[in-house]
């Protein structure tokens, strides 16, 4: 549940109810708008026996939270969050653009798109290290070989740099390397990982799973923020369904969906989600039209000879014509683009 408190309730009467919440073994989440005080309460409420909250000094009004998820919860914290990462944010106000190659296949690949797509307006260099794909016989990167590339990009750059994680290993290695960790949809619902990735330090991207429902993606955000970790960001990829036409199909609707439901930013990454580079362009505006806070574009030098993903990966041409297309949308509405 979540108390709402009345505009000029003092600091004491705030912290007697935190107090009295704290005291019965329950945790209080506070949100400090500019003109309301919102006291979440996670945990067991019949813990809290016969306290009225509802007479007490300062309060507004108690709202019942039917939600599993507490601490992503729009709710519990009204206002859009803001996530710093490394020297750049994601949030309400700007537009994030993430680019770069699905694999790490070298210094020279890596290093070449990093510059590319920093002149084009990108304030974050993606990149897999981990590999988890389809086929065992597939490339599965090269690890912290790849990690040191996506480091020396970064000092050269000064782009954020983000990495998929596959297993508590690969978020000991990769904290030492990059700004963000990535949950792939494959381990949405890995729970352990989840919990690793709460506790590593570091801002986590969370992308959807591949049949997941927004409430399922919710709850699996809530393990990363009950380690600790508030500073999660979400990431629509698309989902998978009976049309074939495109990879997957993206969920342009959780956009506004997840805008109603919780105060993390929202990514939408066109590219996983049609799986052809033609159909990235057109969605990315939709992506920005419906309220997105960023997006995640797979650029590579040569598309044809890419490890993973060339069909759907842009050009540095394609990439730049893209972004400079995107301006008027990020300024439409009320976004800046580098």
């Amino acid at each position: 549940m979540i108390i709402i408190m009345k505009p000029k309730a003092s600091k004491e009467a705030i912290k007697k109810i935190t107090c009295q919440i704290e005291e019965k073994g329950l945790q209080v989440h506070l949100s400090e708008g500019h003109e309301v005080t919102i006291v979440g309460v996670v945990g067991d409420k019949s813990l809290l026996g016969g306290i009225n909250f509802e007479i007490a000094e300062g309060v507004d009004k108690v709202v019942a939270v039917t939600e599993s998820y507490k601490l992503a919860n729009r709710k519990f914290h009204p206002e859009a969050s803001v996530v710093p990462v490394g020297s750049t944010s994601i949030g309400p106000e700007t537009l994030t653009i993430m680019a770069g190659p699905c694999a790490v296949e070298s210094r020279e690949q890596l290093l070449e798109t990093a510059f590319a797509v920093k002149k084009a307006g990108a304030n974050f260099l993606r990149g897999g290290a981990y590999k988890p794909r389809t086929s065992p016989y597939s490339f599965q990167g090269l690890e912290e070989e790849g990690l040191k590339y996506m480091k020396e990009a970064r000092e050269a750059t000064g782009l954020a740099v983000i990495c998929e994680v596959t297993s508590h290993h690969a978020i000991e290695t990769a904290v030492k390397y990059v700004d963000m960790l990535q949950i792939g949809a494959r381990n949405m619902q890995n729970f352990e990982l989840l919990k690793e990735a709460g506790k590593a330090g570091i801002p986590v991207l969370l992308k959807r799973g591949l049949s997941a429902t927004i409430d399922e993606w919710l709850n699996a955000a809530e393990y990363i923020m009950s380690e600790g970790n508030e500073h999660v960001v979400l990431c629509e990829r698309g989902i998978r369904t009976y049309e074939t036409s495109t990879r997957n199909t993206l969920d342009i609707s959780a956009v506004p969906v997840l805008r109603s439901k919780t105060h993390l930013p929202v990514i939408v990454d066109p590219s996983h989600a049609t799986g052809v580079r033609a159909y990235v362009p057109p969605l990315a505006k939709c992506a920005i039209a419906a309220g997105a806070d960023g997006l995640m574009i797979e650029v590579h030098p040569n598309p044809a000879c890419a490890l993973s993903d060339g069909p759907q990966s842009l050009t540095f041409e394609q990439f730049e014509d893209l972004t400079a297309s995107l301006r008027p949308y990020a300024k439409l509405e009320g976004r800046n683009l580098g």
